[in-house]
């Protein structure tokens, strides 16, 4: 049962409460999905290492484990993978609907609009019932992979690729994208890169899709709010510029050279530094021996010489800031090797975070309250209305 916004009489003054800019380390829910330890490094959903999770379990698993609480048994498991499979298939409308974008269009832009046009073809909103919540957690993980996949080779002026039922999740979404069946290895690291990206407490998307959901719409608007949300280069296109960032230093030699220059003009490392570790992020570490694994396989790329020399001129000179490699860093380097476009990272990260913003959605859920913060006013207390002719013109516009 949904829980119904509250009134309340306890007013707090904001000017008494003081400003926190972007709500840095202000509590604003409870929640019991993601539990980060800063300090020592530790990321855990529902309680489990995320190094656990990448090392044993499959992405459909975690996504099953983030939304309902635990991890679910081998029928439970066989049941929600057939239920996605089922469901990756999207509608021709939305097909022809996504061959109207331009061509030039960013990815997330389409992706936002996508999710959102879901919303049209499932109506009905019942966050009341069960069944409605599961069925639309299913349509949301199975189709967004579609959707990514789709608008790539759209805008290539090239159809869409159906779904292949013999595929798993990830090998699936990856046969869409790049037209070919991918290599066991590739498949299983980039389910693994979908595991570490899938939850990761109350970020900006995470907040943005609490926010939606606290005010009873339907589970397609969240997801849509929280796309255009993580699309801010702020939050989830670092890893495009991280690729960037290791093209331009270009040769290993060139990192110190770079960097100091950086840090004197202070200018921000990109895939260093994060708000919650003090430490390397947990994450980078993992991806970073995914990343070792394909170029093992499939042949080094050279600009991840650039990137370990990079990280270690860092240490000396940020680490006893608490400035450390986040998740950004190393991602880049392996969604490329898998043969994944650059402006399509963000996407790919879309499609694992689905999963986390899920289960906020359904959390919001239990125990709901709209969303309504409060702001310390700074303009004018009293001002006089003035005929048009009597205002004086504007110095500038």
């Amino acid at each position: 049962m949904v829980a119904k916004d509250q009134k309340t009489n306890h007013h707090l003054d904001p000017t008494e409460i003081g400003l926190r800019p972007g709500l840095e380390g202000v509590p604003v829910t409870q929640s019991a999905i993601c539990d980060i330890d800063g300090v020592k490094g530790e990321l855990r959903y529902r309680g489990y290492p995320i190094a656990e999770l990448a090392s044993h379990s499959s992405f459909l698993e975690t996504t099953y484990l983030l939304i309902w609480g635990d991890l679910p048994s081998p029928q439970q498991l066989r049941d929600f993978e057939r239920e996605v499979q089922m469901h990756r298939r999207v509608s021709f409308r939305v097909r022809d609907m996504m061959k109207c974008f331009p061509a030039s269009g960013h990815p997330m832009d389409a992706l936002q609009s996508s999710a959102a046009s879901l919303g049209l073809f499932y109506s009905r909103r019942a966050i009341d019932d069960p069944q409605y919540v599961y069925d639309a957690v299913v349509r949301l993980i199975a189709k967004i992979p579609t959707m990514v996949a789709a608008f790539q080779l759209i805008r290539k002026g090239q159809d869409p690729i159906q779904p292949r039922d013999d595929l798993a999740y990830s090998a699936n979404f990856l046969y869409m994208l790049t037209e070919r069946e991918p290599d066991p290895l590739s498949a299983r690291i980039f389910d693994k890169c979908l595991i570490l990206h899938a939850e990761h407490s109350l970020n900006a998307s995470t907040f943005s899709a609490r926010v939606t959901a606290s005010t009873l719409t339907d589970p397609y608007a969240v997801i849509a709010s929280a796309v255009g949300t993580l699309a801010g280069p702020l939050h989830g296109g670092a890893n495009e510029d991280v690729i960037k960032m290791l093209e331009d230093i270009g040769d290993p030699e060139q990192a110190n050279s770079y960097l100091e220059k950086a840090i004197a003009k202070k200018q921000k490392i990109m895939g260093f530094g994060h708000r919650e570790y003090k430490v390397k992020d947990p994450r980078a570490s993992i991806l970073q021996g995914l990343a070792e694994e394909l170029f093992a396989r499939f042949g080094k790329d050279e600009m991840y010489d650039v990137a370990r020399t990079l990280e270690k001129q860092s240490e000396r000179s940020l680490g006893k800031k608490g400035i450390y490699p986040n998740v950004d860093f190393y991602s880049g380097l392996v969604y490329r090797k898998l043969g994944i476009p650059r402006d399509l990272f963000t996407p790919v990260f879309a499609i694992s975070r689905v999963a986390g913003w899920l289960a906020h959605w359904r959390e919001q859920l239990g125990a709901n309250r709209i969303f309504r913060p409060s702001q310390i006013y700074t303009g004018e207390k009293s001002r006089k209305w003035k005929q048009a002719d009597d205002r004086l013109s504007p110095t500038s516009i």
